[in-house]
C-alpha cells in the first residue's frame, strides 16, 4: 500500500512538473516589428508595442533599406549594424519592466522612432 501511494505521489509530481513547464513556455511570445512601412515609408510598423518580460521583439527590414535599431542606453539591446536585405532580421529579448525607445540611425532624423513597453 505505502508503495502505491509513493508511486501515485511521484506521478503526481512528474504531471505538475510536466504542466509547470508547458505553460512557462507557452507564455513567452515573439512580436513583429517592421523596419519600414509596406506603403515605403521610413517609420518602424508598429512604432509601440507592449510585450510581458521576457517577451522577445523580431526586427524585420521591410523595404527600403538601410535601417537599424539602436536603443539609448541599452546597448545590449541595440543592432547597431545596418539591414539592406529586404527580410533581414534579428530578435531581442527585454527581461525587465520598463518603456525601451529606439530609433533607425540613419532615419531617426526623419522621425524614424519606436518604443518597446515591456509590462
Amino acid at each position: 500500500m505505502v508503495s502505491m501511494i509513493r508511486s501515485f505521489a511521484a506521478a503526481c509530481c512528474a504531471f505538475l512538473l510536466v504542466l509547470g513547464i508547458s505553460v512557462s513556455s507557452a507564455q513567452a511570445t515573439t512580436v513583429q516589428v517592421k523596419l519600414g512601412t509596406d506603403d515605403g515609408m521610413l517609420a518602424f510598423e508598429p512604432s509601440t508595442v507592449s510585450i510581458s518580460a521576457g517577451d522577445t521583439v523580431k526586427f524585420v527590414n521591410n523595404k527600403l533599406a538601410p535601417h537599424n535599431a539602436v536603443f539609448d542606453g541599452h546597448e545590449e539591446l541595440s543592432h547597431a549594424d545596418l539591414a539592406f536585405a529586404p527580410g533581414e532580421s534579428w530578435e531581442k529579448t527585454f527581461s525587465s519592466a520598463g518603456t525601451y525607445e529606439f530609433y533607425c540611425e540613419p532615419h531617426r532624423g526623419a522621425g524614424m522612432v519606436g518604443k518597446v513597453v515591456v509590462n
